[in-house]
């Protein structure tokens, strides 16, 4: 194998997306993928960060995952959020009604109007499935929202890891699966990436390494 000084170490770099309302537990995703742990985290003050390298479809990837802040008075640089996003994660919670209605209302439009990129992703994940007693949206609704919108869809639990990976892993294989993606991901070619600091402070939930 080639290992000129110039190669990196994937094949291809992705920047994915986590949007939807405060509370209903991007961070606490992000946080059981990419270090599998789970607190309930302070919300999210602007924008979070976080990189993971992973082998999926036989690939290397470096994985640049960004956790936006659900709450009106931090979106302000939403566009920037949204540029050169390869996949785009929806997150409602199953025990909350208006986090699922906001989907329709607030973020697919959000996704409409931001989104640098015709062939971006989407998934729409249902999230806290272990609180099954206190569910109010049913698993069909998820399933009827993500085919009317073009979304792959899982529900998942960030406390108990039920899907959590296979959230990122399906959304992943998809993005590998377009063409048009996997050019953008190219090694090299995304560095820009890592030059796009993230608009706001990001120490909230930097708790962990």
């Amino acid at each position: 194998m080639d290992s000129a000084s110039s190669q990196p170490d994937f094949d291809y770099l992705f920047k994915l997306l986590l949007i939807g309302d405060s509370g209903v537990g991007k961070s606490s995703l992000l946080l059981r993928f990419t270090s599998d742990s789970f607190d309930d985290l302070s919300p999210t003050i602007g924008v979070d960060f976080k990189v993971k390298m992973v082998t999926i479809g036989g690939k290397k990837l470096k994985l640049a995952i960004w956790d936006t802040a659900g709450q009106e008075r931090f979106r302000t640089l939403t566009s920037s959020y949204y540029r050169g996003a390869q996949g785009i994660i929806m997150v409602y919670d199953v025990t909350r009604r208006d986090t699922f209605t906001n989907l329709s209302d607030v973020w697919a439009k959000e996704i409409d109007l931001y989104s640098t990129n015709q062939d971006c992703i989407k998934m729409l994940v249902g999230n806290k499935v272990d609180k099954e007693s206190e569910r109010v949206v049913t698993k069909k609704e998820g399933i009827d929202f993500a085919r009317q919108y073009g979304c792959l869809f899982l529900e998942c639990s960030a406390k108990t890891r039920v899907n959590v990976e296979q959230c990122f892993e399906e959304l992943v294989l998809k993005i590998l699966d377009t063409p048009s993606l996997l050019a953008e991901g190219s090694a090299g070619v995304k560095k820009n990436i890592f030059k796009q600091k993230p608009p706001a402070p990001d120490a909230s939930t930097s708790s962990c390494c």
